[in-house]
């Protein structure tokens, strides 16, 4: 009796040790999302080059890159745990995550890609804003291009009710639109290039229209336990931007291999992307305006203010 009680102490003390040791290797992970498209350099030249697993190698932490690339999605993922680091996301998601109160903060920029997004229509079909009265557009919910859908709709006196609007991701929406089964879709980068190549039809990009702002985005509780993790990630998304600079052509061809485009494109796509460290005032202020746009036409709830959703670290 007293031998099985000793062994079943010693099990349950192995047990115990093994759940501790569990959750250790756990906590010595950062999950980052990899989002390649619209042509975030920074992520690939990070990832191609393992530059963030060396910032954390002295650390002890090993890197695990998930391939999310919905803004929505990527708060959902970090509101449950799964993200640490949303290595792209566009600001009108992170706004709109934050005014359903979850807690998640600009830590760096990423770009300000005003030539990367349209609404493209189908070869022989709509050109222009208009004409989409009653047409099928499809296109990711809860994004820039979702509110560039929405402004180009209202600078024709329209709304989203006038269009039949369908969710669905990029990859998608395109092939929705060269199969001609909807009439618009919302496109992004080589996707663009590539309708356009097959006969499509630029409806509205972002110029005029909206001022897409990239950014690399963390978890507050990340931020707040695990501050030489969150260092690691800003020096790497650094180091990355400065290997651009010092290596365009290189960075450039590493970028047309990840987008699967030849060069040209990707020179195009590199000039489109308006690529920035950090934001300023002005970011600031139109992600104001944006805030504004969305209460107005019912894409947000809630009230929130810019300056609480971006660290000081991440501004000029």
């Amino acid at each position: 009796m007293i031998l099985k009680k000793m062994a079943m102490a010693l099990l349950a003390v192995g047990m115990t040790a093994g759940v501790a040791a569990a959750a250790g290797d756990a906590d010595k992970v950062l999950n980052i999302s990899y989002v390649k498209s619209p042509f975030n350099l920074q992520s690939i030249v990070m990832k191609r080059q393992g530059l963030l697993e060396k910032e954390l190698e002295p650390l002890g932490v090993k890197v695990v890159w998930h391939e999310i690339t919905s803004g929505a999605q990527q708060a959902q993922a970090m509101a449950a745990g799964s993200l640490d680091v949303g290595g792209v996301m566009n600001t009108t998601s992170i706004q709109m995550a934050r005014g359903e109160g979850n807690p998640i903060k600009i830590v760096a920029g990423v770009s300000r890609p005003t030539g990367v997004f349209a609404i493209v229509g189908k070869k022989g079909g709509v050109a222009d804003v208009k004409s989409l009265k009653g047409k099928i557009v499809a296109g990711p919910k809860g994004t820039v291009l979702h509110q560039l859908l929405v402004a180009a709709l209202a600078a024709e006196g329209m709304s989203i009710d006038d269009v039949q609007f369908i969710q669905m991701d990029i990859p998608k929406a395109f092939a929705a639109l060269e199969s001609g089964r909807v009439d618009a879709a919302l496109l992004s980068a080589n996707t663009v290039v590539n309708a356009l190549n097959s006969g499509g039809t630029v409806i509205a990009s972002a110029e005029g229209l909206v001022v897409p702002k990239l950014a690399v985005a963390a978890s507050e509780s990340f931020i707040v336990e695990h501050p030489d993790r969150l260092a690691a990630v800003l020096r790497a998304h650094d180091k990355a931007a400065a290997w651009i600079a010092e290596h365009h052509d290189e960075a450039v061809a590493m970028g047309a291999e990840e987008q699967g485009v030849d060069i040209p494109t990707a020179e195009k796509l590199f000039e489109w992307s308006h690529f920035t460290q950090r934001f300023n005032q002005a970011d600031l202020d139109s992600m104001n305006d944006d805030l504004a746009f969305m209460l107005d036409n019912g894409m947000m709830r809630n009230r929130v203010d810019p300056r609480d959703i971006v660290l000081p670290g991440a501004l000029e």
